[in-house]
Formats: C-alpha cells, sequence, structure tokens
C-alpha cells in the first residue's frame, strides 16, 4: 500500500507517518518548503518513506504529488490550524483550509478517482452549538475564520462523495495532544512552563479561562482511527473523541502534580492565582487578555459511532497524556541545562 500525507510535516503527520510505516505502507510525505522542513531524525534512511514538495494553493503540485506517488490513500492533515492567525489572515486560512481542499479533490478526480481520502476536520466547525456531547448530526455553527473554512471543506468532502462516488470521509478530530504539538497550542505553553517553574527557570504562567473545557485525546491514537476510517468497505465521516471534558484548570493541576507540584487555588475571575501548596508562591495567574474573543467555554465529542463501526477504543488515558507531554519538555530542558 502507498499512501500520500498532506501536511506530513505537523503533529498527526509524525504520528500518521510512523503508524503507517509499521503498517508495511510506502509512505510520501509532502512538505512545502524545504527550508522549512526539518526531516523526523526517526525517517534518515527509511527506504520507505520518501518527501515531496507541493502546496495546498497549487493545484499543479498537487497533480505532480499525486502523480508521483501514486498513492491508494491520501490523508489531508495541512491547514493553518491556529484560530487567532485565522482572525488575522482570514483570506489565507480560507485559501488553504477551503480552497485547497477543491483542489486535492479534483485532482484524485483527474489522475485516479479510486484512491482513498481522508479529510481532517475540526471540533471548531461546531462552534456555539451547546447540545453537549456532539456527534455526526449535530448542528456545525463555526465562530471563527477556522471553523469557518472547515466546515466549507467537511462539506465539500460529503458533495465530492455524492456526486462522484469518490471514497472520502473526514475525521471530525476533538482536541488532541502530543509532544509534538506546538508551542503556540495552550497544552504545550502549560507543560512547557510547568517544566521551567520545576527548574527554577521561571516562577510564573499566566493563562486565560481556566473553566474552558475541552475534549483531549492523544494524537497517537487519532491518527489510528484515520487509518481504520479508510479500511472500511463504505466511506463515512466520524466523530472522533475521547468523550471526557476536562477544564484548562485541570489540565493545569495534573500537569504540575506530575513534577510533584501540588496547587491551591485562591481569589476568582482575573483576581485568581493557584499557590504551590508547599511553599505559598504564586504559580498561575489569569490574564483577562488571553481570553479568546468568542470562545466557546464547552466542546465535548460522542464517540459512539467510531466506537461502534471502527473499533475504535483511546490507548491513552487523559492523565498519561498529560505525564508524556509534561516528560518530553522537562527532559528536553534538562539535557540543554549546564
Amino acid at each position: 500500500m502507498r499512501a500520500l500525507i498532506f501536511g506530513s510535516d505537523g503533529q498527526d503527520g509524525h504520528y500518521l507517518v510512523q503508524f503507517l510505516l509499521k503498517q508495511g505502507y510506502q509512505v510520501y510525505g509532502v512538505v512545502r518548503k524545504k527550508a522549512r522542513y526539518q526531516q523526523d531524525s526517526a525517517l534518515q534512511g527509511v527506504t520507505q518513506y520518501r518527501q515531496i514538495f507541493a502546496d495546498l494553493t497549487d493545484f499543479t503540485s498537487i497533480i505532480n504529488a499525486i502523480m508521483d506517488a501514486q498513492p491508494d490513500e491520501i490523508y489531508n492533515l495541512a491547514g493553518q490550524s491556529e484560530i487567532p492567525v485565522s482572525w488575522r489572515q482570514p483570506s489565507l486560512t480560507a485559501e488553504v483550509n477551503a480552497i485547497g481542499i477543491i483542489r486535492i479533490l479534483e485532482a484524485i478526480r483527474i489522475v485516479n478517482p479510486v484512491i482513498r481520502f481522508f479529510q481532517a476536520s475540526s471540533s471548531e466547525m461546531f462552534g456555539s452549538n451547546r447540545n453537549i456531547p456532539l456527534d455526526e448530526k449535530s448542528v456545525l455553527q463555526p465562530r471563527n475564520p477556522y471553523g469557518t473554512s472547515k466546515v466549507f471543506a467537511h462539506w465539500t468532502v460529503s458533495n465530492y462523495r455524492t456526486q462522484y462516488n469518490l471514497f472520502a470521509c473526514s475525521g471530525i478530530l476533538f482536541n488532541h495532544e502530543s509532544p509534538q504539538r506546538g508551542p503556540e497550542f495552550v497544552t504545550r505553553k502549560i507543560a512547557k512552563a510547568v517544566a521551567e517553574i520545576k527548574l527554577g527557570l521561571r516562577n510564573r504562567l499566566s493563562l486565560g479561562d481556566i473553566y474552558a473545557v475541552r475534549d483531549w485525546g492523544h494524537a497517537a491514537d487519532y491518527v489510528r482511527a484515520m487509518w481504520l476510517m479508510l479500511q472500511q468497505p463504505k466511506p463515512n465521516d466520524y466523530v472522533i473523541a475521547s468523550g471526557v471534558g476536562h477544564t484548562v484548570k485541570e489540565f493545569a493541576e495534573t500537569a504540575f502534580r506530575m513534577v510533584g507540584i501540588t496547587l491551591v487555588w485562591e481569589g476568582s475571575g482575573i483576581d485568581e492565582v493557584a499557590r504551590d501548596m508547599h511553599t505559598g508562591k504564586i504559580v498561575i495567574e489569569i490574564d483577562p487578555k488571553l481570553h479568546r474573543n468568542l470562545a466557546d467555554d464547552r466542546i465535548v465529542g460522542n464517540p459512539i459511532k467510531a466506537r461502534e463501526e471502527l473499533g475504535f477504543i483511546p490507548e491513552y488515558s487523559f492523565e498519561q497524556m498529560v505525564e508524556e507531554i509534561v516528560s518530553a519538555d522537562l527532559n528536553k530542558l534538562m539535557e540543554c541545562k549546564p
């Protein structure tokens, strides 16, 4: 089997490449620019892996990538994924996340309509929908340009599946994390700060809405779900989630506990702080400027369909995921510390 992965240099791409190689695939990873791409050291000398250069804004490069790889499966994990950036650059977000999917599907239709296609949809598509937990039939009500672009792509996949009989499906991915997650995301921001505070490299962490609830899973589990979707006899869309919600506050408490720091909270609202129970020092403070505009305070998925039809059961618990991320940042800093 041969697989082509758009966005192979991101978090999900990292885990999907490794997973598919273990399944015996020949894997082709699509990256945009050689100058900005640092190939995973684990892939050095791996003959079953090759990188291809293409861009979701360039139809010709997509056609060439597919013709070069001749894949049985295509996974699209690429895109502009930062919500604050989507407000600053809404046109670019739409060009990459929405129109880019049309380019891939058109290329599949032209080059080889038998190729199976996976699209990474997002829980941000649900936006202001308060009917928790959210499933495949929940109303899509995006509240930011990123979520809107993902809705466009999601329905485009559905329409191409119906109109052209393509094996095209979308995984509605809820929040999933790992040590590969970028530092701009709150989970890595917390983990990195916890490691630095533990080693005495800083003394405080600022957070926004600590009561926002997210459904967090591990990226390694979620890429397995992507693969399972393309092994089914018929294409379909699935919510990929843990089904359990945790607050940002819980994430932070768990992360600090992993390094032996127990938090004691005091105050409320903008005056709320968390102290180290043993030293009394403030380690977390609330910064109103970090609250997202139009943010949705509770997002939890219903993964029953994926569990029943795909047999998808996450292997990582919430605590295991947090511990792995914190440990990775702690070990990285300890290696650098003189």
